[in-house]
């Protein structure tokens, strides 16, 4: 059994979260509360598993106590959950010791997902995220020159689903749209770049510095 701890500080979010989570199987949330403090005296009475962190709080934030609760315990997962879009804030929560960024925005596939990847001691971070952090990426290394700044806003979006190892039928579900749709896209960005395949794609986007390649593990 996978125990949780929910840390957010509006009353609604945090209860959403929580239910959401209790009712899959495997997991148990065992604790909740609204501050940065309240985190991390429950972590150190319940000693869970995996922790939903909220960002920004009054009192001690998330990026803060994050800090805390990894010097204190680093088996615990840090998932840091936050409706801040401030690209500032990934790093920022992943230098601190979290294991997954998503926003409030996350479906629960994505919730679900997320916790389970980082149990198995990997790292997640949403498409969403991932999207904007590529796009001020390119355009902050390479200007309107990076090649990735020729790529329409949902090419970018599949290139870095893509490059996170996501199947076209996964992105499509994901977006909403048709694999064939995804697959158009695909050829498309192949093109733009003159690439053949997935594994190209990556080594492309490392070497012009948009992704790196430690998040894949």
């Amino acid at each position: 059994m996978i125990k949780i701890i929910v840390i957010d500080d509006h009353d609604l979010v945090r209860m959403g979260l929580s239910r959401i989570l209790d009712d899959v199987d495997g997991f148990s949330v065992v604790g909740n509360g609204n501050s940065g403090e309240k985190a991390l005296q429950l972590v150190r009475d319940l000693q869970p598993d995996v922790v939903m962190m909220d960002v920004k709080m009054p009192g001690m934030g998330g990026v803060e106590a994050t800090k805390r609760i990894k010097l204190a315990n680093g088996n615990v997962k840090i998932i840091a959950v936050t409706s801040c879009d401030d690209d500032l804030y990934p790093s920022k929560l992943m230098r601190a010791g979290a294991s997954a960024y998503l926003t409030k925005r996350a479906a629960p596939d994505e919730l679900i997902e997320a916790v389970n990847k980082v149990v198995a001691g990997k790292t997640y971070m949403s498409s969403e995220i991932a999207q904007q952090l590529a796009l001020k990426s390119s355009i902050g290394t390479g200007g309107p020159d990076s090649p990735f700044s020729a790529l329409s806003d949902r090419e970018l979006q599949v290139a870095m689903m893509t490059i996170r190892g996501q199947k076209p039928n996964e992105i499509a579900e994901i977006l909403n749209v048709s694999a064939k749709t995804i697959n158009s896209f695909r050829y498309r960005i192949f093109e733009k770049f003159s690439l053949n395949n997935d594994v190209e794609l990556v080594l492309f986007a490392v070497k012009h510095k948009v992704f790196d390649v430690d998040s894949l593990e």
